[in-house]
């Protein structure tokens, strides 16, 4: 057992591999208890529906650091065993294998889950999600063998799934209740993009649609009724209807949670030997001036470095700007900012939407919100100044492709993700 000067980690994914990493990067040469639910060493989620998916990358390439690191810095990686249980005053959490652990600091990294379709049917084989390493393999082997699946919600993994679908030849049908992807993340002015975008790609969009339930035949789906009584037969039905945080054990262990694990800048909990990162934190910004909670790659690469820190006592925050991508067929994008829905009142396009290469800004009172580039690049840091500059700007200079983005802001800005 590791005894009461270990940093203990719950949650073996990007996160807790890069708290780990940064607690040795930083000297602190006591015990340092990596605890994961998976099998797998950690791994990165993106490629899962991004280059993995698609067949460009092997699985190698997922993992954050080689087999041997964790080794190499003393890092106690256990895999396929969960935390179960927190004990807070007493410094210790219980583990799915029955043995307990004394820690001196606990960082919670336990990320999120899929959210599942509460219709009947939802549990047939062939009713995929895609969260996880072993997710991404099934949904691979599927687009190889399906000729047609139906994806309910277009979000991201909805909309990214689509793209590798259509890639390989697979017919795809899209449900989604919103009236367009992506609604509530970009509103209508640039959600109509990506709706247009999959239609040229031959994906059949349906909005405004309901689904009663999932179909199927020798307990495999065949299929997703709609509320209207319509039928879409389907070789496999993904779903990817959001995700929810991961935080029950904080919340039995009493720590304060909401939407996510309540953390300040410092990413600290409700109890001061505490800490979350990740997809699981909701964490105060402090140039926001807000809890948010950031579902992303970036968040889970650059938050842990912060709690990290943190839990070796030194005087840091976390205050990077959310920041995430997508690659689907010849659109790539990075989107910069934070935004709530209808918390905009102007979208300002520079460049071309018509040939997807353009800069797309959200304002509030003249203030920049947000920034997405699709298909143009190396303006990150530029946005990211508009956006935590926090002064209006002047919309048709801001629309003008001729005036540098840099002439729009007083610096560039912090370095890019």
């Amino acid at each position: 057992m590791a005894g009461n000067r270990a940093f203990v980690i719950a949650g073996a994914g990007l996160a807790g591999a890069k708290a780990a990493e940064t607690l040795r990067t930083e000297g602190f040469d006591g015990p340092v208890v990596l605890l994961g639910d998976e099998t797998e060493r950690p791994y990165e989620r993106p490629p899962l529906s991004k280059g993995y998916l698609l067949g460009k990358s092997e699985q190698e390439s997922v993992y954050v650091h080689p087999q041997e690191w964790y080794a190499d810095h003393e890092v106690d990686l256990r895999t396929g065993t969960a935390v179960t249980g927190i004990d807070a005053d007493g410094h210790e959490v219980a583990l799915s294998d029955g043995r307990r652990i004394g820690y001196a600091k606990l960082l919670l990294a336990t990320g999120s889950s899929p959210r599942l379709l509460p219709v009947p049917g939802a549990d047939l084989d062939g009713v995929l999600y895609l969260r996880r390493l072993r997710d991404s393999d099934r949904l691979k082997e599927t687009l190889r063998s399906a000729s047609r699946i139906v994806v309910i919600g277009a979000g991201w993994i909805g909309l990214e799934t689509t793209a590798a679908a259509r890639s390989a030849g697979v017919e795809v049908t899209v449900l989604e209740a919103a009236e367009l992807p992506l609604l509530r993340v970009l509103g209508q002015e640039v959600a109509q993009i990506f709706a247009g975008l999959h239609t040229e790609h031959g994906a059949d969009l349906r909005f405004g649609t309901q689904v009663a339930e999932i179909t199927g035949r020798d307990g495999r789906a065949d299929g997703v009724r709609l509320g209207d009584g319509a039928r879409i037969a389907a070789d496999a039905v993904v779903v990817g209807v959001g995700i929810v945080p991961n935080s029950r054990l904080a919340e039995v262990a009493g720590l304060d949670v909401g939407n996510g694990i309540r953390v300040d800048a410092r990413l600290r909990s409700s109890h001061p030997d505490i800490y979350a990162a990740g997809d699981v934190a909701a964490a105060f910004h402090p140039v926001l001036g807000k809890h948010i909670r950031v579902e992303h790659w970036a968040n889970a690469l650059h938050q842990p470095r912060t709690a990290a820190r943190a839990m070796l006592g030194q005087d840091v925050s976390f205050d990077r700007m959310p920041y995430f991508f997508t690659d689907q067929y010849d659109l790539g994008m990075e989107y910069t900012g934070y935004v709530e829905p209808g918390a905009y009142d102007q979208v300002v396009f520079r460049g071309s939407t018509e040939n997807r290469e353009f800069i797309a800004f959200w304002l509030s009172g003249g203030r920049v919100l947000a920034g997405m580039n699709v298909n143009v690049w190396d303006v990150t840091d530029p946005i990211r100044a508009l956006v935590t500059g926090g002064r209006p700007v002047d919309a048709e200079a801001l629309a003008d492709p001729g005036v540098p983005l840099t002439d729009l802001v007083p610096s560039a800005g912090p370095s890019s993700e």
